[in-house]
């Protein structure tokens, strides 16, 4: 069996070089039409930005992969606690990151990205070091600090970059390069953070040596912070006193009401991302279940396939960008020509990974499952650039954070109440409603995004 997994590593391995050399051929023919406005900065600057950026990120995803494969070995197999207290724990992180979610999107407008980011780096690492004590509370309050620390880390970092290419005047094209290299190195990231963390915890014994791996990143990657990055702010700064920031928050609820577009991009945001969660939960038994009973899947080769063929499509989304780069001056220089392009990408991700779930539960091949999962990861890698661009396109920059963290409200819920339901045991029908609501995602993606006029574009509206 895992001879089988090993020749699709190097499979995906061959493939992910070939597209790497697609997208430097396609990036270097592309055309220029109003690429590069007369106001706008020059490809030093472009590049600067770019190495800021993909060291803090590649540094801060590196030490949350790290994590993902023996959070759940290290409750259940080294502490021994049970099932039951397992789920607790796991529903707990999700449950304080969606608590999280909006009072940290209002701080890091307030007060700082970057400050958050720092503030980032320090709770991650003391949860880090707090699991490494098999005490239940003690165990508890590290969920807590880790549930905070994902606020942060799925909303702050991205309205770092946003804010300051705004700021520099750079353009579309110029930012999202700057996302599809972030999913990459996300993808990157998360192939060679398996193969670490499974050689830690082959040397040591244990399953917590990742996480004290992780720690040591996230205090290397506090210092490149507040070594390279400046600070931004999203808006007015408001009182200290005001903690949760009440009528900011109803502030950046009604930016979003203003217009449809971003109700559907918070839609997208909860159905597929949430999709991805539950599907961290399912893929092992899925893949057990199909398998023989008396062989072992080697999960760790069956991890960095998923981590590929997320690099494969973070590799595509680039390519397809610079296909569909604009055929005149005019064009190029329309707004809706930018959103419309990503609101397409948005629909045929969420669709392709609608068909994907599908696939994978029609069938009891365990090789054809595989590659059903394959495809969702890859349509992964294709979701984070598409998604980050129609933010930065569309959400006003005073709130993105805040807004980027009540997004967040209903996907921590939606998995939340999955958990709460059993998923193991009921495992096709989640993701059959997965597939149900990805599908519908799609459709109304494409109707509230090309089936109307369009509206004037949000990024230019200021909250009163």
């Amino acid at each position: 069996m895992a001879t089988f997994y090993q020749s699709q590593l190097a499979i995906l391995v061959f493939t992910s070089a070939i597209f790497v050399l697609l997208q430097r051929y396609l990036l270097g023919k592309a055309p220029q039409y109003g690429s590069r406005p007369e106001h706008a900065v020059g490809p030093a600057v472009v590049a600067k930005l770019t190495k800021q950026y993909l060291w803090v990120y590649g540094l801060a995803m590196g030490a949350d992969w790290l994590q993902g494969p023996y959070v759940y070995s290290i409750y259940r197999e080294q502490y021994s606690l049970s099932e039951r207290i397992v789920a607790l724990l796991f529903v707990l992180g999700f449950l304080t990151a969606g608590a999280a979610a909006p009072p940290v999107g209002v701080w890091a407008d307030q007060y700082g990205r970057k400050r958050m980011c720092m503030i980032f780096c320090v709770t991650y690492s003391c949860a880090c070091a707090i699991i490494q004590v098999p005490s239940l509370p003690i165990l508890f309050v590290g969920r807590l600090l880790g549930g905070f620390s994902t606020a942060i880390l799925f909303s702050c970092f991205e309205s770092w970059l946003v804010s300051s290419a705004n700021s520099l005047s750079l353009s579309s094209r110029d930012l999202s390069t700057i996302l599809g290299h972030a999913s990459f190195v996300n993808s990157i990231t998360a192939t060679a953070a398996g193969v670490l963390s499974n050689k830690l915890v082959e040397y040591s014994s244990s399953y917590s040596s990742p996480f004290l791996a992780s720690g040591a990143l996230l205090l290397l990657n506090l210092v490149v912070i507040w070594a390279s990055w400046n600070e931004n702010y999203g808006g007015a700064r408001a009182s200290v006193q005001e903690l949760f920031n009440v009528r900011r928050l109803s502030n950046a609820w009604s930016v979003v009401c203003s217009d449809r577009r971003l109700l559907v991009l918070g839609l997208a945001q909860t159905c597929f991302e949430g999709s991805m969660y539950i599907f961290v939960f399912l893929w092992v038994p899925f893949l057990q279940e199909a398998a023989p009973s008396d062989q072992t899947l080697p999960l760790g080769y069956v991890f960095s396939c998923f981590m590929l063929s997320m690099t494969l499509g973070a590799l595509l989304y680039n390519c397809i960008v610079s296909l569909s780069q604009p055929t005149s001056p005019t064009e190029a220089s329309s707004h809706d020509h930018t959103v419309t392009l990503h609101a397409k990408f948005s629909s045929a991700v969420c669709m392709a990974s609608a068909i994907a779930f599908v696939l994978s539960i029609s069938t009891e091949s365990e090789h054809k499952r595989f590659w059903s999962f394959c495809a969702f990861e890859a349509c992964v890698g294709m979701y984070y650039p598409v998604q980050g661009m129609l933010r930065g396109k569309l959400v006003p920059d005073e709130h993105r954070a805040t807004l980027s963290s009540l997004f967040r409200v209903p996907l921590n819920v939606f998995v939340v109440v999955s958990l709460m339901t059993g998923v193991a045991s009921a495992r096709y029908f989640v993701l059959s409603v997965c597939a149900i609501l990805l599908l519908l995602t799609a459709v109304v993606t494409a109707a509230s995004f090309l089936g109307r006029a369009r509206s004037l574009p949000l990024a230019s509206l200021r909250a009163q």
